[in-house]
């Protein structure tokens, strides 16, 4: 692919990754209840379940999905309960400590696999990425270089932006949880979570 090509799908990446969405969500309350360093493993898992993505698209998943009325049906369902289910979970959360207890935390392993379920949980995700990869590669070139160039530089720019949010809400943890704010956060991203779930029930295969 050509520079300009290239150039192009980097500003398309960028204008999704800062979009936010449940991923960006996700990273930003583990990073306010539990720390920076079980944001970061939550973002490793969200990051991961983008490559998933990604190479499923590519093996064809993109186009069951696309076919099969019943195969996106049950794929949404999923999600959609997964994302309610969260909601919930965090709506009856207690509100964030100044303090995290390292000893009181769950395992990584349980905020990586978070992670890997929200960034996994809505199929719409697939038949993008099924649609949009085409749409810069040069079918009269390698396809296996362009689509590792492709799927590393997505995957890149989802890193630094949750990064750079999962970072910047553990910064400012303290300073929310003195002033206040930190009261309504849980009832906030609880609704958005149970929102998100509910909308992705709506969601139709060519939307």
């Amino acid at each position: 692919m050509t520079l300009s090509t290239y150039l192009l799908y980097l500003a398309a990446v960028l204008l999704l990754v800062v979009t936010p969405g449940p991923t960006m969500l996700m990273c930003m309350t583990r990073a306010l209840h539990h720390g920076p360093r079980a944001a970061m493993t939550s973002v490793a898992g969200s990051v991961t379940a983008v490559l998933c993505v990604m190479l499923l698209s590519a093996m064809g998943l993109g186009a069951l999905l696309a076919s099969s009325e019943t195969a996106f049906t049950v794929a949404k369902t999923l999600g959609a309960a997964y994302l309610v289910w969260l909601g919930i979970k965090t709506l009856r959360s207690p509100a964030p400590a100044l303090q995290v207890d390292a000893a009181a935390l769950p395992s990584r392993r349980s905020f990586y696999l978070q992670g890997f379920l929200v960034g996994a949980s809505n199929p719409k995700a697939v038949l993008f990425f099924a649609a949009f990869f085409p749409q810069f590669l040069d079918p009269a070139a390698p396809m296996l270089p362009q689509f590792a160039l492709l799927a590393l530089s997505f995957m890149a720019l989802e890193f630094g932006v949750l990064t750079a949010c999962a970072l910047g809400v553990a910064r400012l943890a303290p300073w929310l949880v003195r002033s206040g704010p930190a009261r309504w956060i849980n009832r906030v991203c609880g609704s958005l979570f149970a929102l998100m779930g509910g909308l992705l029930l709506f969601a139709r295969r060519g939307a």
